[in-house]
């Protein structure tokens, strides 16, 4: 890819706008963009890199194949192996989260949403979300009973959301 090809599609994923990062650290929270937080950690700002957390913000809860369908839209030349290396980078920086909604490959949401537990319908495969207050007793009691800490951005709950089950009642 060209440089101006790439200057371009860099300036389109910095102008998708919401490019805001909450900073992970000490003291008075602040924001920072993505940008600004990969500079930080002596990372290069690529294309690639920012048309990956456009995808992951935009998408929420997307697997890889998922992500690079949609970041081909705008760089066709981004192949999936990028895909996976970009996003085990940011997912070693703490920038986007992944868990195992299923059996098959895991799926991405920006690290700043990842305190919440997912709920995955067994019928439909929706996909919903509950924040950690809901399970709040049944965390206090594996850590009182078992000394076990429960790792919410990783919990997922298996069930039947309440439109299938409406179906079985109608």
């Amino acid at each position: 890819m060209d440089e101006s090809r790439r200057r371009e599609i860099s300036a389109m994923a910095h102008a998708a706008g919401g490019t805001r990062l909450e900073a992970m650290e000490e003291g008075p929270q602040r924001h920072r963009s993505w940008d600004e937080e990969l500079r930080l950690r002596g990372y290069r700002v690529t294309p690639a890199r920012q048309l990956v957390l456009e995808a992951v913000a935009r998408l929420n809860h997307a697997t890889p194949e998922e992500i690079a369908a949609c970041v081909q839209q705008t760089a066709k030349g981004v192949n999936i192996s990028t895909i996976y290396r970009t996003l085990e980078l940011l997912d070693s920086l703490g920038l986007v989260a992944h868990t195992h909604l299923n059996h098959g490959a895991p799926t991405y949401h920006l690290a700043t949403e990842a305190a919440h537990v997912h709920l995955v319908c067994q019928d439909c495969g929706k996909i919903d979300q509950a924040s950690p207050d809901a399970i709040a007793p049944l965390t206090k009691a594996l850590d009182e009973r078992h000394g076990f800490e429960i790792n919410v951005s990783h919990l997922t709950v298996f069930g039947r959301c309440n439109d299938c089950r409406s179906k079985d009642s109608a």
